[in-house]
């Protein structure tokens, strides 16, 4: 069975994922459901650094400028780390976000914009982000996003994810 392909229609254009059910299926799952529950929905890029990563989930980014965007997670709480499948941190490879302790990744993730190995969970270090799917069309879309002028890392326009679409 193949994996589930997630489209992401924005504000800038299309990308489409590939998320790693396959060898990661709490945390595909995770997503998965929060996608096809509409949680994603109308929700912003939050957190937008050049060379390094984009930031999106959090529930109080649907106001992109609250100044609690980026501290919030899904409904039902956070999930279990998954560390099973050794996926390195690799460009445009989607990672769950967490606050630095166990068990507390959530909703929201990252996409990464060039390779950032020692964010993986099985490298030395305290930094510890499962990665659990890949962008596999519309990288030109995350680029974009990337180089939005930011202040204090946010986006200057907001980014919004209008839909997400699991398939």
């Amino acid at each position: 069975m193949a994996n589930p392909i997630a489209t992401f229609e924005t504000s800038l254009g299309n990308f489409t994922v590939e998320l790693f059910q396959d060898q990661m299926p709490l945390t595909a799952g995770n997503f998965i459901t929060l996608a096809k529950s509409g949680f994603y929905d109308g929700l912003h890029f939050h957190r937008v650094i050049k060379n390094f990563m984009i930031q999106f989930g959090c529930p109080y980014s649907k106001d992109p400028n609250s100044s609690r965007a980026g501290t919030g997670g899904p409904p039902h709480g956070d999930i279990k780390d998954e560390f099973t499948a050794k996926l390195s941190n690799e460009p445009m490879t989607l990672s769950m976000a967490n606050t630095g302790r166990p068990n507390s990744g959530g909703s929201q993730f990252f996409i990464n914009t060039v390779h950032n190995s020692f964010l993986d969970w099985f490298s030395p270090g305290a930094s510890r982000h499962p990665v659990f799917g890949k962008v596999i069309d519309g990288q030109d879309v995350v680029k974009k996003i990337e180089m939005t002028p930011t202040t204090d890392d946010r986006p200057n326009t907001p980014v919004q994810v209008i839909k997400i679409t699991v398939a």
